[in-house]
This record gives C-alpha cells, structure tokens and sequence, in this order.
C-alpha cells in the first residue's frame, strides 16, 4: 500500500466525519470499504473513533458538536502552524468558524470557510499526523471543491497555501481546474458550481474514495441504505465515479481509476 509516512504541509492530509449516529456510521463505512473502527475510551475525544484499512488510518468519525449540524466529511489540510495558517486565511479573505485549539496530545486544529464558503480543516500535526494511506483502494485518492465563487477560491488557496491552480482539459462540457504544489502531482480539483445546484447548498469539498468497482461499490451502498446521487459514470482519461449520500446524509465520491500503465 502506498503509505504516507512523511508529512507533506499545505495539502490535503486528513478526513473525519461528524456524524448524527456514529456507531450507525462506523458500521456502514466499515461494510462498505472495509474498514475497521477502533473509539477511543479517553473522554476527552468525547467517542471519537479512527477509520482504519489493513491496520493503517485512513480517516476518523465522530458524533456532530450540535443537533443543527449536518452529517457531513470535513476534509484537512496539513499545516506547520495552525494558529498563523488561520491568522492568514482570515487576512486572505477566508472565515474562522472555530479558532486553532488542542486536541489532547493529537495535533491542533482549526475549522474555515474560504471565500466562496467551502469549509474545511487544517491540523497541525502532534502524536497524529493524518492519514497513513492515500490513493489505494479503500483510501482517499482525491478531494474536489465545488465553489460559487470559483476564482475567489482560487486565490484563497494560492495565497494561504501556495496552491498552483491549472487548467485541465478532463471534461469538453465544463470548466475544471486541479491543485498541486509547485510542480508536483495534483491532489485535488475545483470547478464552477452548476447553476442547477440548489440555492441552499453552499460551496463545499468533497472526498473520493478509491474503489476496484464502482458499479459494484454504488450497489452495494444501495443495499446499506445509501442513495447514490450520481450514478456510475466514466470520467476520459481517469476512470468511473459515482457520489453517494450515506444513510444519514454525509456525501463523499467513490472513483474507480484506470489501471496504471507499465512504466
């Protein structure tokens, strides 16, 4: 398995879900991808639990902080300092929903809301230091923004995070952009939200999931109770994706990537 044992800051490197139900959604995620779900019996986590595939973490659930709050993913990115990253996304025009604050002897972190109003975490790693798989199946292999603003976004993320936004040509019928650092390799995308979206539903990020099937994996979260948004559909030059709504409404992508060719 690809493990991700060196930190790399200012990317996406960790997910959790709050959940309505928590021990409903470790048994649907568990029975879908296969993933194990150890809580953790220090109060302080308040029944925190970490996701784990093949022994490794790959994302962590929890009950919601209030009843008002939705069943959703929230995705990471990983920083050096939580309290001066938040200090710069607020000057970058972001808002910080919940101010940087310890976790235990975990790491600190902090939640925010871009520009557009997409929200998401950062954390600064202590004990834990994100996820220990990325890009193999049952793991996240990519995180996607879905903006109201799309170039506000943009210039968010470039100015706190240095994110070099590029143009890509995956789809004739849209306007998509990925995220890298530098030169390297893209760990997330961005586009332009539909104008068919709802009014009500705000700019948000969304993980995938690597899955063998994504025919096989949108069925089987049927038969668990999930709805699948977005059927199965090919994606040139990537793969099959399909975006699923689990039994209580946290939403997340499953892709199923193109083999990989001989080097």
């Amino acid at each position: 398995m690809a493990e991700a044992k060196t930190i790399t800051t200012n990317k996406p490197g960790w997910l959790d879900l709050s959940s309505a139900d928590a021990a409903a959604s470790r048994e649907f995620y568990s029975k879908l991808f296969g993933w194990s779900a150890e809580v953790s019996d220090d109060p302080q986590y308040g029944g925190y639990a970490m996701f784990k595939l093949g022994g490794k973490e790959v994302g962590g659930v929890g009950p919601r902080q209030n009843d008002q709050q939705p069943t959703a993913w929230t995705v990471y990115v990983l920083v050096e300092n939580a309290d001066a990253t938040a200090e710069k996304a607020q000057q970058a025009g972001g808002q910080v929903f919940a101010p940087p604050f310890d976790v235990g002897t975990q790491g600190r972190m902090a939640i925010i809301a871009d520009p557009s109003g997409a929200v998401f975490g950062i954390w600064q790693a202590g004990e834990h230091s994100g996820w220990e798989i990325e890009g193999d199946t049952g793991a996240v292999c990519w995180v996607e923004l879905t903006s109201r603003n799309l170039d506000a976004a943009k210039r968010f993320y470039t100015d706190v995070f240095g994110w070099t936004a590029t143009k890509s040509e995956i789809a004739s019928d849209m306007e998509y952009w990925t995220f890298s650092l530098s030169e390297g390799q893209s760990f997330a995308g961005g586009l332009q939200a539909p104008e068919q979206m709802p009014a009500e539903v705000p700019s948000y990020w969304q993980p995938y999931i690597a899955v063998d099937n994504a025919d096989a994996t949108a069925a089987k979260a049927k038969e668990l109770g999930a709805t699948v948004m977005v059927e199965p559909a090919d994606i040139p030059n990537t793969g099959r994706f399909a975006v699923i709504g689990d039994p209580l409404g946290g939403v997340f992508g499953i892709l199923q990537p193109l083999p990989r060719q001989p080097a």
